[in-house]
Parts: C-alpha cells; structure tokens; sequence
C-alpha cells in the first residue's frame, strides 16, 4: 500500500534542528488544518442557537467537546506517527473487503456533506459581504479547488502559513467582536459550570456537541503528521507523539476560543436584548450593526465565516482524497479527486436554492450535520481499536485509563448523535405526507448502520487477532514432534513460511541437530512492498509475519530447543542466501511444500537459483 497524501509525505524534517524551539515548531502545523474543521459553518448555527436561547449556560458543553476532540484527534495523530499509516489504511489492512466498502462509502457521504455546509457558509459569506446570489457563491467555491491544487503543489509548509493565517483572521474578527460585544465577565465564567437550564437546552447541547467532532478530522489527522520526516527510533516517536501533542492542544483550544466567542456573541447580543430565536447566520449578520452599534461588527462577522468556509473547504477536500486512497488503494489525478469531491457538494446545493430558494440554507446545514452524525461513531470506533492493539502500536498502544477515557467519550458522542438522528427521523416521519417512503427506506437504513455500527465494536474483542493468525495460518501452531536424535549440525537454518510444509521441515531439522543444536527460523517477506522498501518496510503484512515467527519461537522453546529468529524482506532465492551466507550455519532445511507440476517447476527454479548461491549444505523435505 502506498503512503498517505504520498505527494507530500515525509516531506518536511524536523531533523537538524538545533534549538528546542526550532524542533518543536518543526511539527507544529497539522494541527491547524484540523482546527478549521471545529470552527466550519456547521459549528456557527448550534453556537448562534445556544447563545441566543440560553445565553451563556451551555459554554460548558463546548469546552467538554472540546476536551473530547482534544482526545480523539491525539489517538487520530498517534496512529499516524507510529504506524505510517492513515485512519482509512488501517481500516483496510483489518476489516473484509465487504465491510470496508461500506466505510468507504459512509466516509465519502460525510466528506460530501461536510463540504456542503462549507461551501455553504462560504457562500453566505461572500453574500453578505458583496451582496453576491447565493447560486453565484456556491459556483465560486469550485475555484478554491484550484486553490488548493496551487498551495499542494507549493509544499505543505506553505499550505499550513495560509491555513493558519485563515484563523488568524477568524481569530481577530472574534477578538473584535468580543470588544464590540462586551460581554459579562463573571456570567462568561458561570457558564463554564454544567448545568442544562430546559429539555431544549439538552437538544442544542447535542447539537454543539454533534457539530463539533468531525470523522473527516480523524482522517485527516492520522496522514497530516506523516508530512513530518524524523527519527523512527523509540526515542523519536516519544518526542514526535509529544510535541503533535502541544501542536493539537494549542489548535483546538483556539478553535475553542471561536467557537466560544459565536456563542458569547450570540448571548450579549441577542439574548440579552430579548432575540432569542436567532440561529440563522444571515439574521445574526442583520442584527450585529444595530445592536452593537457599529458597521464594523457585521463585516467582521462576514469575513471570519468567509474564511472559516475557505479553509474548512480545503482540509475537507484532502480528506476526501486521503479516504479514497486509504480505502480503495486507488489513486487519481489530485485535480480530479478534487473536482469530483466538490461537485458532490455543489451540485446537490446548486439544485435545492434553485427549487426551494435561498431560505433553505438553515435547513440543509442541519441536515448536513445529522449525515456526519451517522457516520462518526465509523470513524471513532475503529481508531480507539487501532491504537489499542499491542501488534499495530509496536509498544505505542494508549494506556487502560485512556482507553477507557476514549470510550466513554465514544459512547457520549455516539449516544448523543444516534439522539440527534433519532430525533430527525421522527420529525421526518411525523412531517412527511407520505410515511409509508420512510418506514421502507430510511427506518431500515438505520436499522442497517446500527447493526454495523455494532459489528465494528463488537468484532475485535470477539474475535482478538485470530482473523490475522487464521489468514497466515493453515495450521494451529500444534506442532507433532518426531523423536530427536543427536546429530553433528551444531548451527542449523531452517526456511518457514506458515504453510504446512513448516511442520516437517522443522521435525526434519530435530533430528539432525537434537537438542544440542542451535536452530535459527528464517522467514522473507515477499510483499510488493518488501522487494522495493527491504528492512524498511513497515506494513500490516510484515508485523503479522514477526508476530507469527515469534510465536513459532516461543513453542519450540518451550519444548527445550534453543531458536532464534531471522526475518529477511525481498525475493527468497535472494534473501535466504543473504541471511545463510552472513551466518554461521551448518546446514539450511527447507520445505518443497508439495508442490506440483508448473508451480513445483517455478519452486524448483527458485532452489535451483537459491542451492548455488549459499556456501553450505542444503537438506529440501519434501511435505
């Protein structure tokens, strides 16, 4: 499998740096994409509604939300600085053909709904600044395609600058507004106490909550940490997770600040004068100049959600290109997959302003938030597995307290979203002139989501790594040994490959050797992935292939034999003779694996190529 966003990866090194500032802030910048996910146009309706209808009571929810994207979005980065491989990769390398499809198609309807409510708000903005038609705004969203073809191009470092300067203008508009506002310092901080003043309340709080974690951002996160080129040592991933770690914390608690801002906004200005229906960006646009008293505060207004939609836009758009490829393996032009992921979401916008008007925008942000609640528990779930497991984290996997913290907060998001969608549904059914539609399409839909959703949880605790052991193994480790006998050959190899030939090539080695022998198993890796990366290669293929040699090694031990272990990478008729020659070995066994016809011809050809390359006896069992 090829590397995540491979056109930029590893392309920034943090190695060289002298100072520790200058190595801190060689990681910093992935982070920054992801923020903009959490301060997007889906965020600034369920910010505007809380504030306005409740005031300051529910700033508590945002920074609990904030505190859970903190967590998910370090175990998103964690799976991609260990493992060198993206969410959707991983998500590959585990589960069925079947299933992935699924996911896959789950992961692109987020993306795409995503990218609605972004180009959305960008085109709201462009409207209320320029007094452009929301149709004409929508159309111009399809340039920032381009835009971001441009900065890809130019390298990451110069992608993240005008990422990170979207929020600096985001920021200061907010900082601004805050001035203009004037909001009540000691209500600001009582706010921060959990409280849930109605049953409305709880519903907007589901909503912040459902508007702030994006499975697009668990994505992103894991192959954006790639981009950094360092040590691999233990020593280097501890500082790599680390300072990912500061970069994450600082960029989500700026998100937070926005976020918070919108709904402080919102509540010394609307609430506190008597509006408290206002969720509708454009009504908060009209009402910021003459409540606050300034034509500045509107303006401002505008350009920070011009600029949340641009850069919201852009990381979504990677997105989409980072799941294609993690899930499908397939890989395109990047100015095609781009195209394609933002005419997903235009096209669909594009048809509803033209049929229902431009009142509708509300409307389908909501419904814009409800598909990404569907799909997030896809996301959350198979992470908090992934870096769960010992044999993928390679001694990196999170702790007990962690986990059970990443579940917790799995089950409140994923209870509060399956609310939220439950919620839609009913009013759905309880709205619509034709229920009869719903019950035969949506109702199951759910049903079959839920179902999955279960499977994804479940699976892994059921069955524990045995679908890896089984796909490797056609025997169950329960080797039959042969009465040893004593023998001359004092250092023998013996070539396995999990097939049943090991069985007799292993009792074979015995009894030349006995007991008194030491025993060196050799198994190569012959991944595509292996010939072209050797020793390099770090794939889901090559740690199930260490795990299963160890676990030879532990066996045999166990039955008094004394075994090492030697891993080689490459093609066997080049890689066995390396390992045998480099070593101090008597006599090499192989297995002929019963082979016959073309592919004993092609066996054969192999140890007639490998048996004139070594400089020591060769014994080939036949099985």
């Amino acid at each position: 499998m090829g590397k995540s966003l491979e056109e930029v990866n590893q392309s920034i090194t943090t190695e060289g740096k002298k100072t520790g500032f200058r190595k801190i802030l060689a990681f910093f910048g992935p982070a920054y994409l992801i923020s903009v996910g959490y301060m997007d146009p889906g965020n600034w309706a369920t910010d505007l509604a809380g504030g306005s209808q409740f005031g300051y009571s529910l700033l508590w929810v945002l920074l609990m939300s904030n505190l859970m994207a903190l967590l998910l979005q370090s175990l998103s980065a964690r799976l991609g600085i260990v493992t060198q491989r993206d969410l959707a990769q991983a998500s590959r390398e585990t589960y069925s053909p079947f299933i992935n499809y699924i996911l896959y198609f789950l992961a692109e309807i987020a993306i795409a709904a995503c990218d609605l409510a972004e180009v959305l708000g960008m085109a709201i903005g462009l409207n209320l600044l320029f007094d452009i038609s929301l149709i004409q705004g929508v159309m111009i969203t399809v340039l920032d395609t381009f835009l971001l073809l441009f900065l890809i191009n130019k390298g990451m470092r110069k992608m993240e600058a005008f990422i990170i300067a979207l929020v600096a203008i985001i920021g200061f508009s907010f900082v601004f507004e805050m001035i203009f506002a004037e909001p009540e310092v000691g209500k600001v901080l009582t706010g921060l106490i959990p409280s849930i003043p109605s049953e409305a309340a709880l519903y907007i709080a589901i909503g912040i909550i459902g508007a702030t974690v994006m499975p697009h951002n668990l994505y992103l996160h894991s192959s954006l940490v790639q981009t950094r080129k360092f040590d691999r040592s233990k020593a280097g991933i501890k500082q790599a997770l680390k300072y990912n770690f500061i970069d994450s914390t600082i960029a989500l608690n700026l998100a937070f600040f926005v976020n918070a801002a919108i709904l402080i906004l919102s509540a010394a200005t609307f609430y506190k004068n008597g509006y408290f229906e206002v969720a509708e960006i454009q009504d908060a646009h009209q009402l910021l100049a003459p409540m606050l008293g300034t034509k500045w505060a509107p303006i401002l207004f505008a350009v920070a959600l011009i600029a949340a939609g641009q850069s919201s836009t852009i990381t979504g758009t990677l997105a989409g290109q980072i799941i294609m490829e993690g899930y499908l393996n397939l890989r395109i032009q990047p100015w095609v997959r781009r195209i394609i992921t933002r005419l997903i979401a235009i096209v669909p916008a594009v048809i509803v302003i033209m049929v229902y008007g431009e009142s509708v925008t509300g409307k389908m942000l909501i419904f814009s938030q409800v598909i990404l609640s569907l799909q997030l528990g896809f996301a959350i779930i198979p992470l908090i597995h992934f870096v769960s497991d010992k044999s993928k984290m390679k001694g990196f996997e999170i702790s007990k307290i962690t986990q059970i913290a990443s579940w917790v907060v799995a089950l409140i998001i994923v209870s509060l979203n399956a609310k939220l969608v439950f919620d839609e549904i009913s009013g759905w059914l309880e709205t619509s002139d034709n229920p009869i539609v719903l019950w035969l399409t949506v109702v199951p839909l759910a049903f079959g989501f839920l179902i999955l959703l279960l499977y994804i949880v479940l699976k892994p605790f059921v069955t524990k790594a045995k679908h890896e052991v089984a796909s490797h193994l056609p025997h169950n480790f329960e080797l039959n040994f042969n009465k040893v006998a004593t023998y001359n050959k004092k250092n023998i190899a013996i070539s396995v490959d999990f097939s049943d030939a090991d069985q007799i090539a292993i009792n074979s080695a015995f009894e030349l050797g006995g007991k008194e022998a030491n025993y060196t198993l050799i198994h190569i890796v012959e991944t595509i992935g292996a010939i072209f990366y050797g020793e390099n290669i770090e794939d889901h293929e090559t740690t199930i292939d260490e795990k299963l040699l160890l676990e030879y090694k532990e066996i045999l031990s166990k039955k008094g034999f004394t075994i090492a272990t030697q891993l080689g990478f490459g093609k066997p008729n080049k890689a066995i003779p390396k390992i045998v020659n480099e070593g101090n070995f008597d006599i090499l066994v192989m297995g002929t694996h019963g082979h016959t016809g073309f592919k004993d011809l092609i066996f054969g050809t192999t140890v007639d190529k490998l048996r004139h390359k070594i400089s020591i006896p060769l014994f080939i069992v036949k099985n």
